[in-house]
């Protein structure tokens, strides 16, 4: 449609010159403010710790809380997958009220992680998680962001963040492992692949992971990952036992009629798969897409790791190809487009913006507050957001690697015009 427009007015999209740092603060300002208001009027509304809508407040925080408090009050290991157990503790933890039942799909590995919560009191155990995944979150993509002014106020207006915190959700954790494992990569691989190994408790989204770093022939990184995932996986079973691991498997078939059974509505979820099953296709058409996208996005990312090599493009690229990659993709992980943002936006600073670019990135920064909305008029957006994403990411990283250094980048400059947008200190 926009490319039918006529030129004056597709320029609109494609320069959005209008979009400039003044403007931008301004609206983020804005987006902040709106956003503490929101959470705070929440709050105040829940002073038995349940919405108004009748949910506890950290929703999903409940299942990793209650999986923890059932192990550490000698429920046993395996425990958490016992979904009479975990249940029962759910409606006790809020006097009996209705709140649902909330499963505990990770593995013993997250399982591990999540026990000195459940020591504390659920609302303080909350408190603690929220706090220290949110500064590892800040901490992380503060570095993707460099000396840039008003940072803080960029990843704390990010929609993606509120949405994250008020499902007690693990999105900050994840994108500050995936972040500081792309930060990595090229001065200290080992540690890269520490970070990525890490991520063995969402096991979907580390799919792409051996396709970047094959490309990128980063064999101390991909070694050191194969042996983080294993060692946290041997290190939960020696804690916990086999029990939980037989627990894990058992349960798995839940997640698998999450997303084919319509046990979770598609329209919370914001992959290919869950958009095509919001129109009406079938599992197995919607799977196969998923699939082929998914090859794709592999398929491109070795190739483009053999071109610019272990560096921040290659984590942001293989972040941006993961969110289009994994059939399982809920609002609270729209957190991780957090990373290919900020490199994007610190990269375009640099040397200006490109054509649509402007318009990729302020799609894919609304898209945590919008899909929710669109998907009730059944439009599920977020596929072809993320798509482009991730196209302007390629783009830009190709650019970046052949670019010339030295004497030279002075003669491959960008207009002044173009370099002036969101360069002022």
């Amino acid at each position: 449609m926009l490319l039918r427009m006529p030129p004056a007015v597709r320029s609109i999209f494609a320069e959005m010159t209008w979009l400039d740092e003044r403007r931008a603060r301004a609206w983020l300002r804005v987006l902040a403010a709106t956003s503490c208001g929101f959470a705070l009027i929440v709050l105040l509304a829940s002073p038995a710790g349940l919405d108004p809508a009748g949910r506890p407040i950290g929703t999903d925080f409940v299942s990793f809380w209650s999986a923890a408090r059932l192990v550490v009050t000698g429920a046993g290991p395996a425990s958490p997958y016992d979904g009479r157990l975990l249940g029962a503790l759910q409606t006790a933890t809020f006097h009996g009220a209705d709140v649902g039942y909330t499963p505990f799909p990770y593995p013993p590995v997250f399982l591990l992680l999540c026990l000195p919560l459940g020591l504390l009191p659920y609302f303080g155990a909350l408190a603690a998680w929220l706090l220290a995944t949110g500064a590892a979150y800040v901490l992380v993509l503060r570095r993707w962001l460099g000396r840039m002014k008003g940072s803080l106020l960029l990843l704390l207006a990010y929609p993606g963040v509120l949405i994250n915190a008020a499902h007690g959700q693990n999105g900050f954790l994840t994108t500050a492992l995936f972040g500081a494992g792309a930060l990595l990569l090229r001065s200290r691989p080992a540690w890269a692949g520490v970070c990525f190994g890490a991520l063995i408790f969402k096991p979907h989204l580390g799919l792409l992971i051996p396709a970047a770093l094959i490309g990128a022939r980063s064999r101390r990184a991909f070694a050191s990952a194969a042996a983080t995932a294993l060692g946290l996986v041997a290190a939960s079973t020696a804690v916990l036992g086999l029990s939980p691991w037989r627990g894990f498997i058992d349960a798995s078939g839940l997640m698998t009629a999450v997303l084919t059974e319509g046990l979770l509505h598609p329209g919370k979820i914001q992959s290919v798969f869950a958009g095509l099953k919001l129109l009406g296709a079938p599992s197995g058409f919607a799977f196969a897409l998923q699939a082929l996208v998914g090859l794709g996005a592999a398929a491109s990312l070795f190739v483009f790791g053999r071109r610019v090599g272990p560096s921040p493009a290659l984590g942001a690229a293989l972040i941006a190809a993961t969110l289009i990659t994994t059939p399982y993709l809920l609002s609270y992980d729209l957190v991780l487009a957090a990373v290919p943002l900020a490199w994007m936006l610190a990269e375009a600073r640099k040397t200006g913006f490109a054509r649509w670019e402007k318009a990729a990135l302020l799609a894919a920064f609304t898209l945590p507050m919008l899909c929710l909305v669109l998907v009730q008029a059944r439009m599920p957006v977020a596929p072809v957001v993320l798509a482009a994403l991730y196209l302007v990411v390629l783009r830009r990283g190709g650019r970046s690697a052949a670019a010339p250094c030295g004497a030279d980048a002075q003669h491959s400059a960008p207009p002044a015009r173009v370099r002036g947008e969101f360069q002022s200190a």
